[in-house]
């Protein structure tokens, strides 16, 4: 039964797409309505300014980095932990640490002018 849901579901997700897809499409993209709009004026400088890269990836490891030291916390405060929590939590500790070591070594921490 859980198997006939499960594939229900895809059909369906699947279909919804097409059909959205399909309907997308077939709406003209309009470059007036795709500009950007400035109190009535044309815009008088790019709007779109280029994102710095560094900055993007600086993000995105401090992002990922922070959820997993966020998930760390709830062990921290227990008090009865057993071995094979321990071990985990020191696989995970490792992890992070590789993963830190790793960035760093590939240079994706350096800020380039």
């Amino acid at each position: 039964m859980f198997v006939l849901i499960v594939i229900f579901c895809f059909i369906l997700s699947f279909m919804i797409w097409v059909v959205g897809n399909m309907l997308s499409k077939s709406m003209e993209k309009d470059k007036e309505k795709g500009g950007v709009y400035e109190c009535g004026f044309e815009s008088f400088y790019m709007a779109r300014v280029p994102f710095s890269l560094q900055f993007f990836l600086i993000g995105v490891i401090f992002l990922i980095f922070d959820v997993e030291i966020v998930l760390m916390l709830p062990m921290i405060l227990l008090s009865d932990v057993n071995l094979i929590e321990s071990v985990y939590f020191f696989l995970f500790v490792l992890l992070l640490l590789g993963g830190l070591y790793y960035e760093w070594k590939e240079g994706a921490l350096e800020w380039y002018n």
